[in-house]
C-alpha cells in the first residue's frame, strides 16, 4: 500500500512528532503530575514556564519574543474594553504574517522553511487564544479583572498541549480547570492516560489507513482524473 505523498500537513506534524513534539508533551505530563503533588498550587506557573521554555527550544529567541510581543500588544488592547478593538487587533496581528518583508525577515530567523513554517502555524493558532481571552476580559466586570492577568494570559497562551495545533479551549474553561484541585489517584490517573492512548494510537491508525487507501490529495493535485469522473463519482 503506497503512501499519498502529497498530504504535507500530515507529513510535516509527523516528522516534528517524532522529532520532538511528542518528547515535549511528555516533559509537559510530567511537569504537571510533578507540580501537582508537590506544589499544585503553583501549577500553572510551573506549566507556563515550561511552556516558554519548549516554545524557546522549538522556535528560538526571536520566536518566542514574537509570540509573547502578540500576546502583550493583545493585552493591552483589552484593557479599552471594547470587543471590536479586539476584533481589529487580531485581525491586524493575524496579517502581519503575510506581509512579503516580515516572511522574509522571519524567514533568515531558521535554517530550514519547516521551521519557519512551525512559527506560522504556532502564531495563528496563538492569535485565537489570544483573542478569546481578550474577548472574555472585556465581557467580564470589575471583580473578575483580578483573574484576568497578564500571568494568567501567558499561562493560557503558553500552556504547551494545545500550542501547535490547538484545539481551542477558551479562557473561563482552561481556569476553571487550573483552579480546581483535586485528590491524586493513582488509578484513575493511570485509566485516563491509557484510555487517552488507546484514542489517540486508534485515530492516527485510521487516518494512515486512509492515506493508503484514499489518496484525496493525490487527486486534488491532478486535474485528469477529477474531470473524467462522473458528477457521481465526485460527489
Amino acid at each position: 500500500l503506497t503512501q499519498d505523498p502529497m498530504d504535507f500537513e500530515w507529513s510535516y506534524w509527523i516528522e516534528w512528532g517524532r522529532e520532538r513534539i511528542l518528547w515535549l508533551l511528555a516533559g509537559h505530563l510530567l511537569v504537571s503530575q510533578v507540580s501537582r503533588l508537590l506544589v499544585e498550587k503553583y501549577k500553572p506557573w510551573c506549566l507556563m514556564v515550561y511552556g516558554m521554555a519548549a516554545c524557546w527550544l522549538l522556535l528560538g529567541i526571536k520566536g518566542f519574543a514574537v509570540i509573547l510581543v502578540h500576546a502583550a500588544i493583545s493585552f493591552a488592547v483589552a484593557q479599552f474594553q471594547l470587543s471590536l478593538l479586539t476584533w481589529l487587533c487580531s485581525l491586524i496581528l493575524l496579517s502581519t504574517l503575510r506581509i512579503p518583508a516580515v516572511e522574509e525577515a522571519k524567514k533568515k530567523w531558521y535554517d530550514t522553511e519547516n521551521e519557519y513554517y512551525l512559527l506560522l502555524f504556532t502564531l495563528s493558532v496563538r492569535c485565537l487564544f489570544c483573542t478569546s481571552f481578550s474577548l472574555e476580559y472585556c465581557w467580564h466586570g470589575p471583580a473578575q479583572k483580578s483573574s484576568h492577568s497578564f500571568l494568567w494570559m501567558l499561562a493560557y497562551v503558553f500552556y504547551y498541549p494545545t500550542f501547535h495545533n490547538g484545539p481551542l479551549m477558551n479562557f473561563d474553561e482552561f481556569s476553571k480547570q487550573m483552579r480546581r484541585q483535586e485528590a491524586f489517584s493513582l488509578k484513575s490517573n493511570l485509566s485516563v492516560l491509557i484510555l487517552g492512548m488507546i484514542r489517540i494510537f486508534f485515530w492516527w491508525c485510521l487516518a494512515e489507513l486512509m492515506i493508503h487507501l484514499m489518496y484525496i490529495h493525490a487527486l486534488y493535485s491532478s486535474a485528469s482524473p477529477l474531470e473524467t469522473a462522473s458528477y457521481w463519482a465526485l460527489g
